[in-house]
């Protein structure tokens, strides 16, 4: 098999990450701690020394999953001010008009979100 010299550096990589991923496995299965079976006190679930009280998977709102989701989405459009804020005398009124587009795209769904009550927690 010829191949050009260019893919021996990706092949090398390659091969170095499978190995990599290889030597973990069979390390953490090997070198890892083993669980005995039986329903004995010790394999028990415990959070803080406090005895579990319910099912894990009880459903609960859904409020806390949006929170998060619109923490990040807000966060990651924050994080976008950055370039901005290094460049701003090189982007000249043309990077300002696209940073206040920007903005007001960004203020839209920000009180597209508090109108429809995904900020209030109570409701």
């Amino acid at each position: 098999m010829n191949l050009p010299e260019s893919y021996i550096p990706i092949l090398l990589q390659a091969g170095v990450a499978i190995a990599f991923v290889a030597v973990s496995l069979l390390g953490a299965h090997f070198l890892g701690p083993k669980q005995k079976k039986g329903n004995s006190v010790k394999n028990q679930s415990w959070e803080c020394g406090v005895p579990v009280e319910g099912n894990a998977r009880t459903p609960f709102s859904i409020k806390y999953f949006l929170t998060a989701v619109l923490f990040v989405l807000f966060d990651i459009e924050i994080v976008f001010f950055y370039p901005y804020a290094v460049n701003f005398r090189e982007f000249g009124m043309e990077g300002f008009l696209a940073v206040l587009t920007f903005v007001a795209i960004f203020f839209m769904a920000f009180f597209y979100v508090w109108k429809r009550g995904a900020l209030d927690w109570d409701k």
